[in-house]
C-alpha cells in the first residue's frame, strides 16, 4: 500500500503492480491465518449489482467481442475490498500523508517543467517534410519521438535516424496548449532517405503547455491532484478547527495551496470548479467565522489565476467555452445523449461505439468517450446502470457526511480531517464527472475506490455499531 499510494499520482503501471503486491500479500495471510479479513458494508449489494449489469450488458452488446474483454477493467472495485481487508486504522493517516507528498512531487516537477520548456517550437516546414503530411504548422511544437524527449532539430534529426525504418513514427506535439499525438509514414518512404531529416527549422522551447507531472495526460493528473488536494485541505481545517493554526495546519495548508496551483497549471476549467466546489464544501462544513471568509477569497483568487492560464495557455475563446475541444465535446454528447433511448436498458455496450463511431453519427474521425460519466454509463450500459451507479454515490456521499460530522464531535483531529478531505474530494470528482468521463480512467477509478476503502476503514469507530450489528449480522 506504500508502493501503491507512492505511484498512485504518476503511473498507472507502478499503481496496478503496487497493488498486485497487496492482493498476494493478503492471499498469503489469507491461507496462513484462515480468515480473509473482508468485512461486510452496506455498499456491497449496489456494487455487485452494478457489476452484475455492466457484465450482461457486454454480453448483449452490439459488439460482444469489444466489451467482454473490456469488463476486466471493472477489476478496480476489487482495490475498495482489498483496502478495507489489510488497512487498519493506526496506518492510515501515514498513508495519506505519504500520497499528498507524492502529489506534492508532481506538481513541483511539473513547476520545474514549465520553467525548463519542451521540444522545439517549429518556425518552418519544407514541403517535403515528413512532418507537413501530418498537419504539423509554424508554432507547433515536437517534443517527443518515439516517446524519446527531444529539444533541438538536431534531437529530431537523430530520433528519426535510429527509428526503424519500417515502423510509423510516433509524434507528440504541443499545438495551441494541447497535447496531439500523431503518426508519420515509416522512415523507409521518407524523402532523404538514408539522410533522414525532419525538414523542420526551429530553435525554442515552448513555455505553453498544460502541466501534466510525470502522468501520461494533464486530464489524469488534474483529477488525482484534485482528491489529493482535499486531502491537504481537509487535514489543514481539521486543525485549525480543533487546535487553531498550529505547524499542521500550517504545513497541510501551505501543500493544499500547491496542489491546487498545480491544478490550475493543468487548465483544466472543470476540474478547477469542481475542485472549488468540493473545497466549499469542506469550508462550510468545518471553517468559522473570519476562516470562511479568507478561504472564500482564496477559491476566487484560485478561479482567477486558473482562468490566467486557460487564456495564456489554450485556444482562443477556451474561456467563453466556444474553444474547437468544448464545440467537439457538445456535439458527441449530443450524438451520444440522442441515442441512449435507442438502446435503454442495457446499452450499446462499453467500447462498442470505437466500432461504429461514423456509423451511429458521432463527428470527425478521431474517436474518443463522451466526456461525461453519467453519459457514458447510460450510453454504453443502460439507464438501469446509471441508476445505480447514482444511487452508489449518492450512498457514499451520505455515509460519508454522517461519518465525519461524528468525527467532528471527537478528539481525534487527523481522522477528521482525512474524512473532511474525503467528502470534498468525492465532491469534487463527482463534480467533475458531469463533464469528464473521470471514471473511465484506470488511474482516478484506482484512486477512488482505494480512498472509499480508507474512508470506510475510518468511518468504522463513527458508525452507530447496534444498528450495523442488526442490519449486517454484526460483521462490521
Amino acid at each position: 500500500m506504500v508502493l501503491y499510494v507512492v505511484s498512485a499520482p504518476h503511473s498507472i503501471a507502478a499503481a496496478e503492480i503496487s497493488l498486485g503486491i497487496a492482493a498476494i500479500g493478503w492471499l498469503l495471510r489469507t491461507v496462513g491465518s484462515g480468515t480473509t479479513g473482508l468485512r461486510r458494508s452496506k455498499f456491497d449489494l449496489l456494487i455487485l449489482l452494478f457489476l452484475l449489469w455492466t457484465l450482461i450488458s457486454s454480453i448483449f452488446s452490439a459488439e460482444p467481442g469489444i466489451s467482454v474483454p473490456k469488463f476486466q477493467s471493472s477489476w478496480v472495485v476489487f482495490v475498495f475490498f482489498l483496502t478495507r481487508a489489510i488497512v487498519n486504522k493506526r496506518v492510515v493517516l501515514l498513508l495519506v500523508c505519504l500520497l499528498i507528498l507524492s502529489g506534492l512531487a508532481g506538481v513541483l516537477y511539473s513547476f520545474y517543467d514549465l520553467a525548463r520548456g519542451r521540444g522545439v517550437i517549429v518556425e518552418s516546414v519544407v514541403p517535403n517534410s515528413p512532418f507537413a503530411a501530418v498537419g504539423i504548422e509554424r508554432g507547433d511544437a515536437i517534443w517527443r519521438i518515439n516517446g524519446q524527449r527531444v529539444y533541438s532539430v538536431e534531437d529530431i534529426d537523430q530520433a528519426l535516424r535510429s527509428a526503424p525504418l519500417d515502423q510509423a513514427v510516433a509524434l507528440s506535439i504541443i499545438s495551441h496548449g494541447e497535447h496531439v499525438e500523431r503518426k508519420t509514414a515509416a522512415p523507409s518512404s521518407f524523402p532523404e532517405t538514408p539522410q533522414i531529416s525532419a525538414g523542420v527549422t526551429g530553435t525554442a522551447r515552448t513555455h505553453n503547455f498544460r502541466a501534466s507531472g510525470w502522468t501520461r495526460h494533464y486530464e489524469t493528473f488534474s483529477e488525482l491532484l484534485q482528491i489529493i488536494a482535499q486531502l491537504a485541505l481537509g487535514l489543514a481545517l481539521a486543525n485549525l478547527r480543533n487546535h487553531g493554526t498550529n505547524r499542521f495546519f500550517n504545513i497541510a495548508l501551505l501543500v493544499a495551496a500547491i496542489l491546487a496551483v498545480g491544478i490550475a497549471l493543468t487548465a483544466m476549467r472543470t476540474v478547477l470548479v469542481a475542485f472549488a466546489i468540493g473545497a466549499s464544501v469542506i469550508a462550510w462544513r468545518a471553517a468559522r467565522g473570519i476562516a470562511k471568509v479568507i478561504l472564500t477569497f482564496a477559491l476566487f483568487f484560485l478561479l482567477a489565476f486558473g482562468a490566467v492560464v486557460v487564456w495564456h495557455t489554450r485556444a482562443d475563446n477556451a474561456l467563453s467555452f466556444a474553444d474547437p475541444s468544448a464545440s467537439l465535446r457538445g456535439q458527441v454528447a449530443r450524438v451520444g445523449l440522442s441515442r441512449v433511448f435507442l438502446h435503454p436498458i442495457l446499452g450499446h455496450g462499453m467500447d462498442a461505439m470505437k466500432r461504429h463511431w461514423a456509423e451511429w453519427g458521432f463527428p470527425g474521425t478521431e474517436m474518443v468517450h463522451l466526456h461525461s460519466t453519467p453519459l457514458q454509463i447510460a450510453f454504453d450500459r443502460g439507464l438501469p446502470a446509471l441508476f445505480l451507479w447514482l444511487w452508489l454515490m449518492i450512498e457514499f456521499w451520505l455515509y460519508l457526511a454522517g461519518a465525519e460530522r461524528k468525527a467532528s464531535d471527537r478528539s481525534e483531529t487527523n481522522a477528521y480531517g482525512v474524512l473532511l478531505g474525503g467528502l470534498g474530494g468525492l465532491t469534487g470528482l463527482l463534480a467533475s464527472s458531469i463533464v469528464n468521463y473521470n471514471f473511465g480512467d484506470g488511474e482516478v477509478a484506482l484512486l477512488f475506490w482505494w480512498l472509499m476503502g480508507i474512508m470506510m476503514v475510518l468511518s468504522t469507530d463513527y458508525a452507530d455499531s447496534a444498528e450495523q450489528h442488526k442490519k449486517f449480522g454484526g460483521n462490521v
